[in-house]
């Protein structure tokens, strides 16, 4: 029975293309799941689906030019996230409208012309790997591409911690006392965008954020402030993608990696939900009927 057992767990990881996938996701889990903590706590979450299929006119276009290039679809989803959220907040401050209202008119349009774009060129099947990914076709290529935004993430937001803290805080209070504030939120929104481009290798456009904000909202059920957060938000995402890339390959089913993985986040975000010792709802139940008592 254990052997069985541990042939499930460890058994699938003998070859190579599940291992790739493993490191790649696990990569993802280490500089996604904080930039979903600063997100949340901003209440800016839904900003982080809008920006997912925001970079879907730039990997349509890098196809269409190079076909499924990882060099030109990374660069064209980069350049389109990027243009989007520039433009969203020009609107913002040049016109009367909110930021979730110029953003949401964007992705709209973006997610619009990146599927158009795809069919203009291109099978059924090659939109379904835009939308969805392939996590299990991870090449070094695309390994070395999370590697080096994790990397990259990782590196500028210690660099960048305390003024996103404080922005999170009292953002008045830091245009008060300093000009960081809006070059540090910019700093921000490239970062999300460039976790979005390198999760949109494995996971698809319509699934990157899956791995960034399902993380953190399950942390908030654990934890109640950032040193807790951030680290509990990193062991939700990998174990996560480890169950999920385990369950897809041994299910006597054909189950999607990508959804699976996400998924599995999901699953964990529910059990949280109702057993997690910060406003979980069977402890919150408990405690209301003791105070009935």
């Amino acid at each position: 029975m254990i052997d069985a057992l541990l042939a499930g767990l460890v058994g699938p990881y003998e070859f190579g293309f599940m291992r790739r996938a493993l490191v790649g996701c696990l990569a993802l889990s280490l500089s996604a799941p904080p930039l979903g903590v600063f997100l949340m706590l901003r209440r800016m979450s839904l900003m982080s689906e809008a920006m997912s299929h925001a970079i879907l006119p730039g990997a349509a276009a890098g196809f269409l030019v190079a076909g499924l290039s990882l060099p030109a679809m990374t660069l064209g989803g980069l350049v389109a996230g990027l243009a989007v959220a520039l433009l969203a907040g020009f609107v913002t401050r040049s016109t009367m409208l909110k930021e979730d209202a110029s953003l949401a008119a964007f992705y709209l349009i973006a997610l619009a012309g990146g599927v158009f774009l795809v069919s203009l060129r291109g099978s059924q099947v090659d939109l379904l790997h835009i939308l969805f990914g392939s996590v299990l076709a991870l090449d070094d290529d695309a390994l070395r591409l999370i590697g080096g935004v994790s990397t990259v993430t990782l590196l500028a937001l210690a660099a960048l911690y305390r003024p996103l803290v404080m922005e999170c805080v009292d953002p008045l209070y830091l245009r008060t006392v300093s000009r960081t504030g809006g070059p540090v939120h910019y700093a921000f929104l490239a970062l999300v965008v460039m976790n979005l481009v390198a999760g949109f290798q494995a996971l698809g456009t319509l699934l990157a954020v899956g791995l960034m904000l399902l993380p953190a909202i399950t942390a908030r059920f654990w934890a109640s402030d950032l040193s807790g957060l951030i680290p509990v938000s990193m062991l939700v995402s990998v174990l996560a993608s480890a169950i999920g890339l385990t369950v897809s390959y041994n299910a006597e089913i054909r189950l999607p990696t990508g959804p699976a993985i996400v998924l599995a986040a999901g699953v964990l975000y529910i059990v949280s939900m109702l057993i997690g010792p910060r406003g979980g709802l069977l402890r919150r139940l408990v405690r209301q009927r003791h105070l009935e008592a």
